[in-house]
């Protein structure tokens, strides 16, 4: 197994520990409010497993990038005055409560860190990692966003069933059907796929090898499959409430159909990735 030139001696790990140990302490409160979102908030639920992603890609690109190097006490001014602002910015969000924002001023605070301690080289090969903490942090915008996302996926949904010749009509996200009345609501809105398949895409992105278009495009094929397997699950929702009734479609359908489709629509970002030939990991990151 190839180790990077740059293995860490005692002094330099030692360093890195109670630096890491100090930053834990002072952004603790942020890290608690985390904890609770993605224990509570259904849309960041996959916030659990991105510090740990995280964490694998910085062990991995530190053991398996010959060109990686640890340089400490290269104090350049501007990593100073990035450590001084973010650290100014964390701790009025935290004072204002506003911890999604102290959550991202957070992460300039682990850069600045990372750049004091182990130079502007060190920064750049571990930018991706450390920016990739940003999907952990729960945007206000989010649960904003779940009625226009759910009425727009309704009013797909019954366009495409009524070309299948199933009787529907919409108002707002109320949907009639024959049999049946359903509200198209925020869980039928896609949010959480979209969140975790832009999260997904980006992290693909970072790990294959191949021009920076083609894997722009392949992050970007997030926000068109997320919509189009949310669109085709709350459609077969209607057949199923249709044929079975509401509360068949509501309650057993309506909760496995969700990771079904995910399902698709990870098989169809594979098939992308083939298409566009992303399918070689980088061997320096992981």
């Amino acid at each position: 197994m190839r180790y990077s030139a740059a293995r860490l001696n005692t002094n330099t790990s030692s360093l890195i520990v109670i630096i890491g140990l100090l930053f834990m302490v002072l952004t603790w409160p942020v890290w608690r409010w985390l904890w609770q979102e993605w224990l509570g908030n259904q849309y960041y639920s996959h916030g659990l497993l991105i510090p740990v992603v995280s964490a694998f890609l910085i062990v991995q690109r530190v053991r398996n990038d010959p060109t990686f190097v640890w340089r400490n006490g290269q104090n350049n001014p501007l990593s100073l005055a990035l450590l001084v602002i973010s650290m100014l910015a964390f701790l009025y969000t935290l004072n204002t409560k506003a911890y999604y924002l102290s959550a991202f001023a957070m992460l300039f605070m682990l850069a600045s860190l990372v750049w004091i301690a182990g130079g502007w080289s060190a920064l750049r090969k571990l930018a991706f990692p450390i920016l990739y903490l940003g999907f952990m942090a729960p945007l206000p915008f989010v649960e904003k966003s779940t009625l226009p996302l759910a009425m727009f996926t309704g009013v797909c949904s019954t366009g495409l069933v009524q070309l299948l010749g199933l009787q529907v009509h919409i108002v707002g996200n109320a949907v009639t059907l024959p049999n049946a009345d359903l509200v198209i609501g925020a869980q039928c809105s896609g949010i959480n796929s979209l969140i975790a398949l832009t999260a997904l895409t980006t992290l693909s992105a970072y790990l294959v090898q191949g021009p920076f278009w083609r894997r722009a495009l392949l992050i970007l094929s997030a926000i068109p499959l997320a919509l189009l397997g949310n669109i085709m699950r709350v459609s077969s929702l209607l057949f199923v409430a249709r044929s079975y009734g509401a509360e068949s479609a509501f309650t057993f359908y309506h909760d496995y159909s969700g990771a079904l489709f995910f399902v698709a629509a990870l098989i169809l970002l594979y098939a992308l990735a083939l298409l566009l030939r992303c399918t070689t990991l980088r061997v320096d990151v992981i």
